[in-house]
C-alpha cells in the first residue's frame, strides 16, 4: 500500500473538506449551505480547466451527503468508513464513472438500472461522472428522465472541460458551477506552504515561474513542484535559474534584450540570443507565444500596472519595457502581432521549427528596415532620428499607406547621360525589361493588381499568385536605381486588372468586333464552319 509521504503532491494535498478548497470559496460556500439546509440539488455540474479543483470538489461533495459525522463536523484526518471508501474510489454506493472510457448508451442504461435499488449503508447513493461530455447523444437521453425526476437516495455530480459540449437539456436539470482559474497570489501562497510543509528548498522567484507555466491550475503546479524538489539534491536550492532550465521557461529579460536588438537591426545578436534560448530547452512554439506576450506589454505597457499578482513583470522589466516602448512606433508593433500570428500557422507546415524562427526574425528586421537604418543604440535615438527613420523605411508589407500625387521620380542612366522617367506603371514594366529583371517584369504583368501609382509608393491589391519575395526583390531594385526609398503596401482594395489579363481582355473585344463586320458576316456565308480565332491590325486600320 502506498503511504502518504510516498505520494505524489498533487494527491497528497488534496483537499478534504470545503475549507481547504482554494480560489473556489463562492462555490464552496454556496453547496455547504444546500447540504446543511436539506436543499442539495439532483445533480451538480463543475466545468473548467483541468487541475482546478472539479472531481476533487465532487469527492467534497459526496462525503458531506454520506459522512457519519454530518457536514459541520467533516473528516479531515480520522476518516469514518464512508469517507475513506470515498477517499480511496471504492464505496459500494458512490460510483466513480470516467466517461471517456463508457461513452455508450448501454453503460448508462446499466448504470441507471443500478439507481433503481437503494443504498446499500450509506444515506445517499451517487454517480461522479468524469468527463461528462464523452458521454454519447443517445446516452445524454438516456439519462433524461432520471436526472429530472431522481429517487430522493440519488445524486448525480457530473465534471466537465468543454461545457458546450454538454446539451442544454442536461444542463438545465443540474446546479451548474463553472470554476474559475486560481489567481496567481493565492495559488503563489499556497505551493510556498506546501514547499515549507515538505522542507523543500525554492526560491519565491522559482515557485513564481512554476505559478506562470500552471497558468491556474492547482494540479499542474503541484506537479511542477514535485518534479523541482526532486531535482534538488544533498539540500540544493532550487532558484531561478535552475527552474528556468528544468521547465524550459523563457526568462523574460531575455526576451527583452532580444527585442532591444531587433529594433536596433543586429541581425547577429539576434539569432545568437534565440540559439541560446533555443539551447536552453525552449521550443519554437513556445518562444513564439511567449514572444506575442512580451509584443502585448510593449504595446500596452502604458495601461498595466506592476501589482505583483500575475508575476509576469518584475520592476526591473517593467522599467525596461516602459523606455523602449516609448520609442517604438504602435503600428509596427501592430505589424509584428500580425507577422507572429501568421508565423505560428508556419510553425505546423515547416519540417524544422527552429530554422524558420531564425527566418521569421531576420524577416522582422527587414520588415520594418531595422536592419538597415538603425544605425545607433536605440536608447540614443533623438526624437529628429526617430523621424528620420520612419521617413526612410523600405517596405511595408502589410500595412495600407495613403497615397499622395508627387512630381514624376527622375534617374541617372548608367548607360547615357539622358534622364529616364518613371512616370507610371507602363514604364516601370519598360525600365524592368531595359535592366533584364526578367522575373521582375513577369511578377508586374501577370500577378500585380495596381491600385495607385506614385513617386516612391506603389499601391497594389493583395494576389495570391504574386510571389514572396517580390515586394522585397522589387523594393531592393528600385533603390539601386534611384537611390531612392520606394515604399510598396498591399492594399485591401480591388486595384486593376494585370497587363496580360488587359491584353487578354483587348484581344477579345477586337475579336468580338470583328465578328459583328459585314467582311466576317460574308466569310460565314461561303465557310459556315469558320471560326474567328485572332485579328491582326495593320497601321491603316485604326478605327
Amino acid at each position: 500500500m502506498m503511504t502518504n509521504n510516498s505520494k505524489v503532491l498533487a494527491l497528497k494535498y488534496r483537499p478534504q473538506v470545503f475549507k481547504d478548497l482554494i480560489g473556489q470559496e463562492v462555490v464552496a460556500e454556496t453547496i455547504f449551505n444546500s447540504i446543511k439546509s436539506n436543499k442539495s440539488a439532483n445533480a451538480y455540474l463543475f466545468s473548467g480547466i483541468r487541475g482546478i479543483g472539479k472531481t476533487t470538489i465532487a469527492r467534497i461533495v459526496a462525503k458531506s451527503l454520506n459522512c457519519e459525522k454530518g457536514i459541520d463536523n467533516l473528516c479531515e484526518d480520522n476518516f469514518c468508513n464512508h469517507c475513506l471508501s470515498i477517499i480511496n474510489s471504492n464505496h459500494v454506493d458512490v460510483l466513480e464513472m470516467d466517461a471517456a472510457s463508457k461513452t455508450g448508451v448501454d453503460d448508462v442504461r446499466d448504470l441507471i438500472e443500478f439507481s433503481r435499488y437503494g443504498p446499500t449503508s450509506a444515506k445517499y447513493k451517487i454517480f461522479i461522472i468524469d468527463e461528462v461530455h464523452m458521454l454519447s447523444k443517445q446516452a445524454f437521453n438516456a439519462l433524461l428522465k432520471t436526472l429530472e425526476e431522481p429517487p430522493k437516495y440519488l445524486k448525480f455530480i457530473f465534471a466537465t472541460t468543454e461545457i458546450k459540449k454538454i446539451p442544454v437539456t442536461v444542463v438545465s436539470r443540474c446546479q451548474r458551477f463553472d470554476l474559475s482559474r486560481i489567481k496567481s497570489d493565492n495559488l503563489f501562497q499556497f505551493i510556498k506552504k506546501i514547499t515549507e510543509k515538505e522542507n523543500g528548498k525554492v526560491t519565491d522567484e522559482a515557485l513564481k515561474i512554476i505559478v506562470k507555466i500552471s497558468e491556474g491550475s492547482v494540479r499542474d503546479a503541484l506537479s511542477l513542484l514535485d518534479r523541482g524538489l526532486l531535482s534538488n539534491l544533498d539540500g540544493e536550492e532550487l532558484d531561478l535559474k535552475k527552474a528556468q532550465k528544468i521547465y524550459g521557461y523563457l526568462d523574460k529579460s531575455t526576451l527583452i534584450d532580444l527585442f532591444e536588438n531587433l529594433f536596433n537591426g543586429n541581425e547577429d545578436d539576434v539569432i545568437k540570443i534565440y540559439r541560446k534560448i533555443y539551447d536552453s530547452g525552449v521550443e519554437p512554439k513556445n518562444f513564439l507565444n511567449d514572444f506575442l506576450e512580451i509584443l502585448y506589454y510593449f504595446k500596452n505597457i502604458s495601461s498595466i500596472k506592476l501589482d505583483g499578482t500575475n508575476f509576469s513583470l518584475n520592476d526591473y522589466d517593467f522599467s525596461r519595457i516602459s523606455k523602449i516602448s516609448s520609442k517604438i512606433d504602435s503600428q509596427d508593433l501592430i505589424l509584428f502581432w500580425q507577422f507572429t500570428i501568421k508565423s505560428l500557422d508556419e510553425l505546423e507546415i515547416v519540417s524544422n521549427p527552429n530554422i524558420s524562427v531564425e527566418m521569421f526574425l531576420i524577416r522582422l528586421m527587414y520588415l520594418k528596415d531595422y536592419k538597415k537604418d538603425a544605425k545607433n543604440e536605440l536608447t540614443n535615438y533623438s526624437s529628429h532620428d526617430q523621424t528620420k527613420l520612419k521617413n526612410t523605411k523600405i517596405v511595408d508589407q502589410i500595412k495600407n499607406i495613403s497615397q499622395e500625387e508627387k512630381p514624376v521620380p527622375k534617374i541617372k542612366s548608367k548607360d547615357t547621360t539622358d534622364e529616364l522617367t518613371i512616370g507610371n506603371f507602363e514604364d516601370l514594366i519598360n525600365l524592368c525589361n531595359s535592366k533584364k529583371e526578367i522575373k521582375l517584369k513577369y511578377e508586374l504583368e501577370n500577378n500585380i493588381n495596381l491600385v495607385t501609382f506614385a513617386e516612391g509608393r506603389i499601391e497594389i491589391a493583395f494576389n495570391e499568385n504574386l510571389d514572396k519575395e517580390f515586394i522585397k526583390d522589387l523594393s531592393n531594385r528600385l533603390y539601386e536605381w534611384t537611390k531612392k526609398r520606394w515604399i510598396i503596401s498591399l492594399s485591401k482594395k480591388e486595384g486593376a486588372i494585370s497587363k496580360k489579363q488587359e491584353e487578354k481582355l483587348s484581344k477579345t473585344k477586337i475579336i468580338e468586333d470583328a465578328k459583328k463586320s459585314i467582311v466576317y458576316k460574308k466569310v460565314l456565308e461561303t465557310f459556315s464552319d469558320a471560326e474567328l480565332i485572332d485579328v491582326k491590325m495593320t497601321e491603316d486600320q485604326n478605327d
